[in-house]
């Protein structure tokens, strides 16, 4: 097939394996199109674009990310609980996207305003190499061989943490026993892009010296998609460009800058500073209208409204180290913190800090309500997630009722912000869901909901190591990119006009994950060590707040909350406990009033017991564990009577084990009738004898 396109390939020693970036072959139509390998794994990279119309500009630049998991890429067709076609992407895919997305928008020009569409699609996955990993090096060179007006090239690295050191792209194997799983982007010239972690528990200086160790192993990525792209050597075509004229922005500047500044330096609170600069803005349209006629453009003068405000406020902070709101650089807005703010509920905390507001919600549920999920590396059984939800009430604006990526992201952050300080299935056998109403939002509602979950598991009873909580922190640079200040606990318009977003959460002595989003070109590696700094000692201030409205866990869970209990078994006595076709188990919840649930581990199961009247679940537990009780002579048992013969009764004294107690062992009286003394039904009291020749279990109740 003539497809125009010759094909190009390079192949570069990439840690643990070989990898090997092809163009030129799949997908000839799109812009460009790279498929990336790395050992078994595979992905495809395409982008795509349409060319933006000078009178449609949509104001922000339509880019889209999509990371796509195919089944067949490990062999697997899903099971008949699943749909068989792929659906809607899982909340790990959706991160995947963000996080690409993170890398890749800052480094387009702010003027660009072309649709871009960018699919990562993954082949082949040999359960070794990350296939996301290297759909981050695929996206970039993709992107870096388009005819786009990209800035990159960005090289992404993963860190692990094993057996007390850092690991650079550690295979899957590796990946499931370590203390960190971190995906760092880098640009060239020691800058960070973007970053995402999950770490169970190490300290602020560890994650520091991953940073340092991710920049060192990144240069290689760098120089092999620099390669590569001259090796293609694809010329960049023109675009529209949406930047203001410069006579409108005179004009604009000339007019209004004067009321933003005195806006800008006034402290308002987030309320009285939208509201006054919206005022402004209309102020400004109806002027240009007026003024401009044919010529006016709304966009062009929000446009400048809003480069102008950012210009101001970032001065305020780099000549005064001053705020918009007039607090200190490091200085936290007000935190209050409330627990059992709901009925009826298994645990709730209320977080406030500033204007921003979470309720936390927890539900404590059975094991069998764990959320299964269909993924490249088979089925995962999951037992805790978290769901955050910030609909536009939150922000005073009306509002699509959906969940987007935004909300999966924030909810995954405050998910893995958890995970380390939660106890196991083994120490507490439920299922547990915490939902995060965002009631307000004025600037780090993720930060929010982590704190409130942390709060409200505490006030559930879940039995957690310790309260989790974090902040974010911003950054202000100017236009040479020459000073950086580094903001903490960022307010709405901080972020809109800051260049950071970095969240890191924790407890007071670790770090348990980490998101951040920055809107320029890299930011330097060697700031890193303040951003965490000032991180860690916001965290702590937060957390001090957050002990006084409790520091342990309570001891008992809320009234309606479910009651459950285990009983460990062998993994070859799940067929006992369940009976031929679940008739034993199916008699057990009867009898009881329970739900039984099985929960397979490595090497023994669990075997949940879940009710509502303790006294049921505590015979039940007696029962279960009783069925497996190795019947010891000597010893003194409550058992029931199962049938009446005239030499005596037979009695069930464990679970499954039946004996005999003869007429002559009934009582040390002359038994004449063994209905005088037994009835089917009866518990009774016996002691085991002995096993006769038979093999049978000889009673007696004397």
């Amino acid at each position: 097939m003539d497809t125009n396109k010759k094909v190009t390939e390079i192949t570069f020693d990439f840690f643990s394996d070989k990898l090997t970036l092809q163009t030129g072959k799949l997908a000839p139509q799109a812009d460009s199109a790279v498929y990336a390998t790395l050992g078994g794994t595979s992905v495809l990279a395409t982008v795509v674009s349409r060319a933006a119309k000078k009178d449609q500009d949509p104001g922000f630049l339509p880019l889209t990310i999509n990371y796509e998991e195919k089944l067949y890429a490990t062999g697997i067709i899903k099971g008949s609980k699943w749909t068989k076609r792929e659906g809607r992407p899982s909340d790990k895919q959706t991160v995947a996207s963000r996080l690409i997305d993170h890398c890749v928008r800052p480094l387009f020009p702010k003027d660009f305003r072309d649709e871009v569409q960018v699919v990562v699609t993954v082949l082949s996955y040999d359960h070794k190499n990350s296939p996301e990993l290297l759909s981050m090096v695929a996206a970039s060179a993709a992107l870096t061989i388009s005819p786009l007006p990209f800035n990159g090239p960005f090289a992404t690295v993963q860190l692990g943490f094993l057996d007390n050191k850092l690991i650079v792209n550690p295979t899957h194997d590796k990946l499931h026993n370590s203390d960190l799983n971190m995906y760092i982007s880098y640009l060239n010239g020691d800058k960070v892009q973007a970053m995402e972690a999950s770490i169970n528990l190490l300290s602020d200086d560890q994650i520091k010296e991953a940073i340092k160790k991710g920049n060192e192993a990144s240069k290689v990525v760098f120089k092999n998609i620099e390669k590569f792209a001259e090796q293609v050597n694809v010329l960049k075509r023109e675009y529209i460009s949406f930047k203001p004229s410069k006579d409108i922005y005179k004009k604009v500047k000339e007019k209004f800058e004067s009321k933003i500044a005195e806006l800008v330096n006034e402290n308002n609170t987030k309320l009285d500073y939208m509201s006054k600069y919206s005022k402004i803005e209309q102020e400004a349209c109806d002027y240009f209208e007026e003024s401009l006629g044919d010529d006016y453009i709304k966009a062009d003068v929000t446009d400048v409204l809003d480069k102008i405000q950012k210009t101001l406020i970032r001065r305020r902070v780099l000549d005064k180290s001053e705020r918009v709101d007039g607090r200190g650089l490091d200085e936290i807005r007000p935190v209050s913190c409330e627990i059992d703010v709901l009925p009826n509920v298994h645990g709730s905390a209320l977080f406030n800090r500033g204007l921003t507001q979470g309720l936390s919600v927890v539900t404590l549920g059975s094991v069998g309500d764990s959320q299964l999920l269909e993924t490249l590396d088979g089925e995962v059984e999951k037992f805790y997630f978290h769901h955050y939800v910030g609909l536009g009430f939150s922000t005073g604006e009306p509002s699509r009722i959906f969940t987007g990526r935004r909300e999966i992201g924030h909810g995954m952050l405050a998910e893995n912000a958890l995970i380390p300080v939660l106890p196991s299935t083994e120490e507490f056998p439920y299922t547990i869901r915490v939902v995060s109403e965002i009631l307000s939002q004025n600037g780090s509602s993720s930060m929010a909901s982590t704190c409130g979950s942390s709060l409200s598991l505490m006030d559930a009873g879940v039995p957690i190591k310790g309260l989790v909580g974090g902040v974010s922190i911003g950054l202000i640079t100017d236009d040479e990119e020459s000073k950086y200040v580094v903001l903490t606990d960022i307010q709405g318009v901080e972020d809109f006009s800051g260049f950071m977003d970095f969240k890191m959460t924790g407890t007071k002595s670790a770090t348990t994950a980490i998101q951040m989003d920055i809107k320029l070109a890299g930011i330097p590696v060697s700031l890193f060590d303040e951003i965490i700094d000032k991180s860690k000692e916001a965290r702590i201030k937060i957390l001090e707040v957050m002990e006084k409205s409790i520091k342990f866990p309570n001891k008992s869970l809320k009234p309606g909350a479910p009651i459950i209990k285990t009983v460990r078994i062998k993994l070859d006595e799940i067929g006992v406990v369940i009976g031929s076709g679940g008739k034993t188990i199916k008699d057990l919840e009867k009898r009881y009033d329970i739900k039984i649930d099985i929960v397979e581990k490595s090497d023994h199961a669990l075997v949940a017991i879940t009710g509502k009247d303790s006294q049921k679940v505590d015979e039940a537990v007696s029962y279960i564990g009783k069925m497996f009780e190795e019947p010891e002579i000597g010893k003194t048992y409550e058992g029931t009577v199962t049938k009446i013969m005239n030499f005596g009764g037979f009695v069930e004294f464990l679970p499954g084990k039946e004996g005999l107690v003869h007429v002559s062992e009934i009582s040390d009286e002359f038994v004449k009738d063994v209905n005088d003394y037994l009835k089917e039904g009866d518990n009774v009291k016996v002691k085991l004898k002995g096993v006769n020749e038979d093999g049978k279990y000889v009673l007696t109740m004397k």
